[in-house]
C-alpha cells in the first residue's frame, strides 16, 4: 500500500505563483524607429516654410518649390557682415541689422533716411530654386507702379566669379498679399533688387522704402553688392 504525500496548501499556492509569474522572462520595449532629437513632423513643415520664403521673395502665388529646405541659414546674427557655408557679404555700416522677421529670410536690415526708411530682405533657398532673373524680375516690378515717365533701370556685373542682375523701379508700392510689406498703396517709393548667380543656388537682395531714402543709399547698396563674396 502506497502513503500519499501530504503537501500544506501555502506551499502549493507559492509554487504556482512562482510558475505563472517568475519563470518567464522580462519583454524588451520595442526599438525605436525615430531619432527623438527630429520629430517626424519637422520635414513637412520645413518644406512649407521654403514654399512660403519663395512666395514673400517673389510676390508669386505659384507652386513652391520642391526640394530640401529653405537654403543655408547666416551663420552670424549679429553686425554687419553676413556669412553662411557658401558665401558673405557685409552690409553698409549705417544700416541697422535686424533679427529676421521670419524664417522665411536668411537677413535683414533697416536703412535709415529722413525721408522714411527702407528695408532690406535678403533670400536664399538653395541651389536651382527661388526662380530665375527674369521671372522674379517681373515679379518685382509687378509690386511697384512705375511712376509716369519713369522706366526701370537694370544691369549687370561681375564680382568675384558670381553674376549679379540688378535693377531699379521708382513710383508706388503696391499693397502685399502674402503677408509682408505695406497693406496701403506707397507713393513715393522705389525698389531696388538684384540676383546673384553662383554655387549654391541664387541669393536675393530687395531693397524696398522711399525714393529719397533708397536714392541717398544707392550706392551703398551697390557696394554691398560688390562684397559678396566666398567664404
Amino acid at each position: 500500500m502506497v502513503r500519499s504525500s501530504w503537501i500544506p496548501r501555502s506551499t502549493l499556492v507559492a509554487v504556482f505563483i512562482l510558475a505563472a509569474f517568475g519563470c518567464g522572462k522580462p519583454t524588451s520595449p520595442p526599438a525605436a524607429h525615430a531619432d527623438p532629437a527630429v520629430p517626424a513632423a519637422a520635414a513637412p513643415a520645413q518644406s512649407l516654410s521654403a514654399g512660403a520664403a519663395v512666395l514673400e521673395n517673389s510676390g508669386a502665388a505659384a507652386a513652391p518649390h520642391s526640394g530640401g529646405g529653405a537654403g543655408e541659414r547666416a551663420l552670424a546674427t549679429e553686425g554687419s557682415t553676413v556669412t553662411t557655408a557658401s558665401f558673405g557679404f557685409d552690409l553698409p555700416a549705417t544700416w541697422r541689422r535686424e533679427q529676421p522677421s521670419s524664417g522665411m529670410r536668411l537677413a535683414q536690415a533697416v536703412v535709415p533716411g529722413e525721408a522714411g526708411p527702407g528695408e532690406l530682405a535678403v533670400f536664399h533657398f538653395g541651389a536651382g530654386q527661388g526662380g530665375g532673373v527674369e521671372s522674379n524680375f517681373d515679379r518685382w516690378l509687378g509690386q511697384i507702379e512705375a511712376a509716369k515717365g519713369a522706366k526701370p533701370e537694370r544691369g549687370e556685373l561681375t564680382v568675384g566669379g558670381f553674376k549679379i542682375s540688378w535693377i531699379d523701379a521708382r513710383g508706388t508700392l503696391l499693397p502685399s498679399t502674402m503677408g509682408s510689406g505695406p497693406t496701403t498703396p506707397q507713393p513715393g517709393f522705389r525698389l531696388i533688387g538684384a540676383v546673384v548667380e553662383g554655387e549654391g543656388g541664387p541669393l536675393f537682395f530687395k531693397l524696398t522704402g522711399p525714393d529719397a531714402t533708397l536714392g541717398a543709399e544707392r550706392e551703398a547698396f551697390f557696394g554691398l553688392l560688390r562684397s559678396v563674396r566666398r567664404p
